[in-house]
């Protein structure tokens, strides 16, 4: 049976960390907030808790999910290369709503799925979601919602769709936006591409115009939602 705790109190909120944790280093599935909608996680270097969780979203290896991280410290020990420019939007956006594409560091020992050598990297601006990430280090983390439905803005909703493939959900109420991260691909900007660009692959929380305050032309002119 899932465990469930609501993180609006805190002694709750210590227990429910602590038996995420746990479950975490079990290789199971937990349930978290975060700033866009709620997430399901895994340990990321855990080959076997990425399959559980894309089975229980009902997702295959050519989906794989994105990584969140507490730091942008953090972000430099999973991918090969910053480019200045991912550093002024890490700064810009995060924590916040931007999940940033980028060739993934060769020496991790991880299975995501089919990424073709690249990871998608967000810092989530959530206390809960950073509390835990400080403590268990990257997950692997997808929104809470089987696929093809809509992403869940509340624990009710993802316990609705995911029920106990889950061993702990999280709560802390309704999601502050509810609206999912804006994607972009980076990997344009790294040494050895013919043409720097910077892709949206998915518009989000972060706008379009506000990516290219900071890019300029290096934003793909054709860039939308």
């Amino acid at each position: 049976m899932s465990a469930m705790f609501d993180c609006r109190d805190d002694a709750q909120l210590l227990g429910g960390l602590r038996e995420a944790r746990r479950a975490v280093g079990r290789g199971e599935l937990v349930v978290l907030p975060t700033d866009t909608v709620y997430g399901v996680a895994a340990d990321a270097f855990s080959a076997r808790a990425v399959t559980r969780l894309l089975e229980a979203k009902g997702r295959g290896r050519q989906s794989p999910p994105p990584v969140l991280v507490s730091s942008a410290g953090m972000l430099r020990a999973l991918v090969a290369d910053v480019p200045v420019e991912v550093d002024e939007l890490v700064e810009r956006f995060w924590p916040g709503g931007l999940t940033i594409v980028l060739p993934s560091q060769p020496s991790l020992a991880w299975d995501l799925g089919e990424t073709h050598g690249t990871v998608a990297v967000r810092m989530p601006d959530h206390r809960v979601a950073l509390e835990m990430l400080h403590d268990t280090g990257p997950l692997a983390v997808s929104s809470a919602n089987l696929t093809g439905r809509a992403a869940a803005t509340s624990m009710l909703e993802a316990h609705d769709m995911l029920r106990e493939s889950v061993a702990v959900y999280l709560d802390d109420g309704p999601s502050r936006t509810g609206v999912a991260s804006t994607i972009v691909d980076a990997t344009g900007l790294t040494a050895g591409s013919v043409e720097p660009r910077v892709r949206v692959l998915r518009e989000g929380a972060v706008s379009v115009d506000r990516l290219r305050d900071v890019l300029g032309d290096l934003l793909e002119a054709d860039a939308s939602a």
